[in-house]
């Protein structure tokens, strides 16, 4: 999927309108930001386009605002942010659309940085609405779109304006989707796919997808209980999906028809109670209590897991383990991700909770790949078309 870039376009003396996801962790009481790894992904491609004297205008949303104006979810501390990080100011505006906005967009000098407010202040974003779309695109000449994290939503800011003015990715966009890519189309072999989360139905399109893409799957977290009860095996009071019994026992299946490893745990970490502080035992898969819930895969898995995976050359990972926000559950998402970090292979994040763990334990730059977008990459890798990645301009 090759799309034109901020490269693939003249710039200079043009507003821009570059939509970038800076949905980033914010302390609502005091405004700092927790985590500033979204807004660094994109400056590569601000930098760009300030630097061939473009005139931008940035836009992203913030939190969950539901159409109405939260002032604990302002951009402004997130605008101080960037501006720190990139060493020139970044004006903000009161609005993402309006007479005071309009203004202060056409009198943008080359080089200089406004950046808009929260766009789900406004119900117009999320719905698509055409008119307001219209009015960001009244603020551009050109349209950059740099929030993968965003791409699976047909919303204004990623699809109607896109619609109107030339449309093109950014750096971190032209990333995601070069990488993802690869992995759908291309990938070197052996190829191994390491799936984690609560429940199979939120993974369902991507276990189906991907089995047929690689050499080996892994599944652990909450939904490999649904796979050990098909294969008869009991799960205690584990969350077990009964809808799903028979998808996981045709996965099973297509996995030796296909001649794929469907790897299971062994054995798993299980206490009476998922709480901190709970008291836990290992035990084997076989052998789970009645009265237990499954919380993390044991240490016989993990050793299962990484000595398959020491051989494979390139390898996804989407969803943790186990329950990675309780220490008694996280060993299994520690140990996997300190061993994805030692390994010479393609080595790619999917986003989402599993990308909060690796930028947690420090091993982002020991990655081949993190995604900035958990719904996105998780989309994607299902097969699914991206709104807003296709309603942008082809290479070719």
């Amino acid at each position: 999927m090759s799309k034109r870039t901020v490269e693939d376009i003249e710039v200079a003396g043009k507003r821009v309108l570059l939509r970038v996801d800076f949905n980033v962790p914010l302390n609502t009481d005091t405004g700092a930001i927790g985590d500033d790894s979204r807004i660094r992904a994109s400056i590569p491609t601000i930098e760009c386009l300030v630097d061939r004297r473009a005139r931008l205008v940035v836009c992203s949303h913030l939190g969950r605002p539901k159409g109405k104006v939260v002032e604990n979810l302002r951009m402004r501390p997130v605008a101080e942010r960037l501006s720190k990080l990139i060493g020139r100011p970044v004006e903000t505006a009161s609005d993402c659309v309006g007479q005071d906005v309009e203004g202060k967009a056409s009198v943008l000098r080359e080089g200089d940085i406004l950046m808009l407010e929260n766009l789900r202040f406004h119900p117009e974003e999320e719905s698509n609405d055409p008119q307001f779309a219209g009015k960001l695109a009244g603020l551009a000449e050109i349209y950059v779109n740099d929030a993968f994290g965003t791409a699976h939503r047909a919303h204004a800011s990623t699809v109607g304006v896109a619609e109107l003015l030339p449309a093109v990715a950014g750096f971190l966009m032209a990333r995601e989707l070069e990488v993802m890519g690869r992995l759908l189309h291309d990938p070197e072999r052996p190829f191994a796919c390491l799936i984690g989360g609560a429940k199979v139905s939120d993974k369902m399109k991507l276990l189906q997808n991907m089995l047929s893409k690689v050499d080996m799957m892994f599944v652990g977290g909450g939904m490999a209980a649904t796979f050990l009860k098909t294969k008869g095996h009991e799960v205690g009071l584990s969350l077990m999906e009964e809808g799903m019994l028979g998808l996981a026992g045709r996965l099973l299946q297509e996995a030796r028809k296909l001649d794929v490893q469907l790897l299971l745990p062994i054995d798993a970490v299980v206490a009476k109670e998922i709480r901190a502080g709970a008291s836990t035992e290992v035990v084997p898969s076989s052998g789970i209590p009645g009265d237990t819930h499954i919380g993390d895969i044991g240490p016989d898995s993990i050793d299962l897991f990484c000595s398959k995976l020491t051989g494979c050359r390139t390898i996804i990972w989407n969803g943790p383990m186990g329950i990675y926000e309780m220490t008694e559950f996280a060993q299994g998402t520690k140990a996997l991700a300190g061993f994805l970090a030692t390994l010479s292979a393609t080595t790619v994040i999917g986003g989402g909770s599993t990308a909060e763990a690796v930028h947690e334990l420090g091993l982002v730059d020991r990655m081949s790949h993190v995604s900035t977008g958990g719904g996105a990459s998780l989309k994607f890798l299902e097969g699914a078309v991206l709104p807003g990645v296709e309603v942008l301009l082809d290479k070719e």
